[in-house]
């Protein structure tokens, strides 16, 4: 085995992301992770040190994917960002587990920590958008962002099953009336 590998950083975090959507996050292993990419058992610790810096750089990655995703530029309102929050946590479901789940995550690192702030200043500025650039409000902000991520925990749990989630998630997303929120 060895450490020369294309981009090992991008398979170790790929791998993880398949690992935990399979397994969960308890049976990930950095020696699985290894083995699976043909490299010695030290070659993801060069790389992340230990399991929870894996987890950490998949949770930092997770918040870039999510500040990318609220951040369309083809929103209409918050609705639709709040579509992209669930559809981002559908289509990224590993990375949505370990984000909002600080045990497992290196407190105090400065990637996860600047990811987490574009995140919530995405989120913020929608729903600033979504009341037409009046004063920012972190009420509104958490009661918008928790309907959506309320909607997406349930259906990536199984409490919730729905023929279409996406679909669904306009539809609860709708019964954020911003007037209300302030």
């Amino acid at each position: 085995m060895t450490y020369h590998h294309g981009d090992l950083r991008r398979t170790l975090l790929d791998a993880a992301a398949a690992s935990i959507a399979q397994s969960g996050v308890a049976k990930l292993s950095l020696r699985a992770l290894a083995k699976d990419a043909n490299v010695s058992n030290a070659a993801p610790t060069y790389h992340f040190g230990d399991k929870a810096g894996l987890l950490t750089a998949l949770a930092a990655e997770g918040f870039e994917l999510l500040a990318k995703a609220v951040s369309l530029p083809s929103h209409q309102g918050l609705v639709d960002m709040g579509v992209s929050y669930v559809d981002f946590a559908l289509t990224h479901p590993s990375h949505f587990l370990v984000m909002f789940q600080p045990s497992l995550l290196r407190d105090g690192d400065d990637d996860l920590n600047l990811a987490q702030q574009h995140a919530r200043a995405a989120l913020e500025a929608g729903v600033r958008d979504a009341r037409d650039h009046g004063p920012d409000d972190q009420s509104s902000s958490r009661a918008a962002w928790s309907i959506v991520h309320g909607f997406a925990t349930l259906v990536l749990s199984g409490a919730i099953t729905v023929a279409d989630p996406l679909a669904e998630a306009r539809r609860v997303a709708a019964h954020l009336d911003i007037d209300q929120l302030e």
